[in-house]
């Protein structure tokens, strides 16, 4: 717009000039002034059509260095996207963008009570599920939690986080990449018939597929305890938060609950809340927490691939809510292991397909036994969980353990009836252990954390 400004400009100049000289020859004929107002023009004129050469020349030059500069810009930005992808540094994606990317939020395929995941595909092809975590103060706790947590973390059997989304004005969002057989709980728990997601991948997941599920999930949290920085806790190993993938491998998601723990640290206190059934007691009791209870969460995981069913369900005795019972498959499991008759505890579904490795069933229940003992020091490491199911360390026979969680459940139970507070300051101390409560808190948070629901 400026260059055509000048160029009329210049010609009106020039068309001024011509006309003076013609006024100047009517007016003044062939004199000494006319020559001389001649003399003036045609250097004016031949100034303005220099100057108009010179800047065409130069609007040139500053086009193909704009030119270069944009190519040269983008492709720095294509390097700097690969080197961010190769060191596994997420994106950050503007919210018109992954609105795009997921049909403006239409694909549902997951929702859980911190908020809902849909399914998308960026521009460039790549499939992802996009995590949009609600709330404010609770929303933006679990949006650091799961960002500082997995963000530097790079291992084969973890979620991959590809970017992220800061909505000033709404929730926060995380993209990770598609994994598309879903969660593990579609693959070993019976599909319920009136279920809200009928076209939801599941199935029922051979034993040797279940085997190695349970050494892709152990290496995982083996790399989180042991090999990052600083130890990193996910306090919310379940079925629910691993996935499996098109080659049935494990991968585990979900980092809302995590939290790092330093090198030198024994234990941190904590008052979020968990999965009922996969919380350890020192977690219940408010004793602090340490990996152990994540080892603890993942020997739940262990018995249900082995049993095919809750760890911990309700068993209804017609309509009369009073009458119904807790019922715990590790107790089951255990009085199975001690008769000798452990494949009756064995997914019936499992027993049908008739290709189960009865010594894996063994060890298997033997190592998820060994990571629900009360005592938390009694627990093994993950290292070593891994080095136990790949054959590397034997796996004795498990202590007897009190199954506090039972009674817990009991106790909460009967609340639940008589809308009284449980007491558990005496469940602690039958743990005999060094981790005792130390505060009342305990009876106040107790049914606050047990009965989170999945």
């Amino acid at each position: 717009m400026e260059d055509k400004k000048a160029h009329v400009i210049a010609l009106s100049f020039i068309v001024l000039l011509i006309l003076l000289v013609i006024l100047a020859r009517v007016l003044l004929k062939l004199s000494k002034p006319f020559y001389l107002i001649c003399g003036i023009d045609v250097s004016l004129t031949a100034a303005i059509l220099m100057y108009l050469v010179i800047r065409r020349r130069f609007n040139r030059r500053r086009k193909q260095l704009e030119s270069q500069l944009v190519t040269e810009g983008r492709e720095l930005r294509i390097e700097y996207s690969f080197l961010r992808k190769v060191a596994g540094v997420p994106t950050k994606f503007k919210y018109k963008e992954l609105e795009e990317a997921t049909d403006y939020f239409r694909a549902l395929i997951g929702q859980g009570s911190s908020g809902s995941v849909f399914k998308g595909v960026l521009k460039d092809g790549t499939a992802v599920a996009v995590k949009r975590i609600e709330g404010e103060n609770r929303g933006e706790k679990e949006f650091r939690a799961e960002v500082s947590a997995i963000a530097s973390a790079q291992h084969v059997n973890l979620v991959r986080l590809i970017g992220y989304c800061i909505n000033s004005s709404g929730p926060r969002f995380l993209v990770y990449e598609f994994v598309s057989n879903g969660s593990l709980d579609c693959w070993i728990f019976p599909k319920k018939p009136r279920h809200k997601n009928r076209n939801r991948p599941g199935g029922c997941l051979a034993w040797d597929m279940r085997y190695r599920v349970a050494i892709d999930v152990a290496k995982a949290l083996a790399y989180l305890h042991h090999d990052c920085r600083s130890r990193i806790l996910h306090l919310d190993v379940k079925p629910e938060n691993i996935l499996v993938d098109e080659n049935y491998r494990a991968i585990v998601s979900d980092f809302g609950l995590s939290k790092l723990m330093g090198k030198d640290e024994s234990r941190i206190m904590i008052s979020m809340r968990g999965t009922k059934g996969y919380l350890a007691p020192e977690w219940l009791l408010e004793n602090g927490i340490s990996e152990k209870s994540d080892i603890y969460s993942y020997g739940m995981v262990l018995l249900e691939l082995v049993g095919g069913q809750r760890n911990v369900s309700v068993v209804e005795n017609g309509e009369d809510r009073s009458k119904r019972k807790w019922q715990y498959f590790p107790r089951i499991v255990s009085a199975k292991l001690k008769e000798g008759k452990l494949m009756e505890a064995v997914d019936k579904r499992l027993l049908e397909m008739g290709t189960i490795d009865e010594r894996e069933v063994r060890k298997l229940v033997c190592v998820g036994l060994w990571c629900i003992q009360e005592k938390a020091k009694l627990r093994p490491t993950m290292a070593t969980v891994v080095d136990m199911l790949e054959g590397r360390v034997p796996v004795e026979e498990p202590p007897d353990t009190q199954m506090l969680v039972v009674d817990l459940l009991s106790v909460d139970e009967e609340m639940m009836n008589s809308h009284e507070k449980p007491k558990l300051v005496a469940f602690g101390e039958r743990m005999n252990d060094t981790d005792r409560p130390s505060s009342s808190s305990t009876t106040n948070s107790y049914a606050f954390s047990v009965l989170t629901p999945r």
